[in-house]
């Protein structure tokens, strides 16, 4: 089946919550071995449970901001199931701060956080990726899916430094699929709007005015589910997008296609 990633092994990072805990949990079920990465050991544990020897899948606790945890990461996925296929960059942040101030440092924050890890991550797996390869003559090598925003395109007073980061990601995406096309690793990004995560829960749940704002601004007059998030990303890391990298999909109910964007996206 070519949307199959079954026996696969995939790493996701931010994936004690949210769109990560989402696309983890999707690919297990799919068939797939996952390492859970994210900083919050706690809720990894509490969410997924502690991974045990011959389980399908692992969790790995630890801020990628560091090379060294870089390290460890792609030395623990080895270790457990002696090769890697997929990487998914869910990990990001945001933060809401004043586009004139500064000295706010939202940029530089962002842009570490939501690039450079990014970077720095799918560079280390790509080397692994290659040389699991040497000895493959064809067929695909790897897949890197980077996990972005509508913000990359589209504007919000108080998110200078989410979109600013996310365009960076995005074109990150694009420069490293021609970079790594030769080697037969695929590259790509989903850009995604409001999710329910729990923190748009929380955002949400006494404040109907913004859950208007966010419906009233998607033509499909809903808040999609993580779930309908890890679907294009179980594409992008499947044999069926085979033909297809250095792509930005959006996943926003149509929401881009409307101006003015009122709310800002989670």
């Amino acid at each position: 089946m070519p949307f199959s990633i079954a026996g696969k092994t995939a790493i996701v990072t931010g994936a004690a919550n949210g769109v990560g805990l989402a696309i983890g949990r999707h690919f297990l079920a799919e068939g797939a071995n996952v390492i859970f990465a994210d900083m919050d050991e706690d809720t990894l544990v509490k969410e997924v449970g502690e991974g045990e020897d011959g389980s399908a899948f692992r969790i790995f606790a630890g801020d990628l901001r560091e090379k060294l945890t870089i390290a460890n990461l792609l030395s623990a996925t080895i270790d457990a199931f002696e090769r890697v296929d997929i990487l998914v960059n869910a990990s990001r942040q945001m933060v809401v701060g004043d586009a004139l101030d500064p000295d706010e440092d939202g940029v530089d924050m962002l842009l570490q956080q939501n690039l450079m890890t990014s970077l720095r991550l799918s560079q280390a797996i790509a080397k692994r990726m290659i040389k699991q390869a040497e000895d493959q003559d064809e067929g695909p090598a790897g897949s890197i899916i980077n996990l972005s925003s509508i913000a990359a395109r589209r504007t919000h007073p108080k998110l200078l430094a989410y979109s600013v980061s996310t365009a960076a990601l995005d074109q990150m995406t694009r420069s490293l699929a021609v970079a790594l096309a030769p080697e037969r690793i695929r590259v790509n990004a989903v850009a995604f709007g409001s999710v329910m995560s729990g923190s748009l829960k929380d955002c949400l749940r006494d404040n109907d005015s913004f859950r208007d704002d966010i419906i009233g601004h998607t033509p499909l007059q809903r808040i999609a589910g993580p779930g309908e998030v890890s679907d294009a990303v179980q594409y992008l890391a499947s044999d069926a997008s085979s033909f297809v990298t250095g792509q930005i999909v959006t996943v926003d109910g149509g929401r881009t296609l409307i101006d003015p964007v009122v709310a800002p996206a989670h």
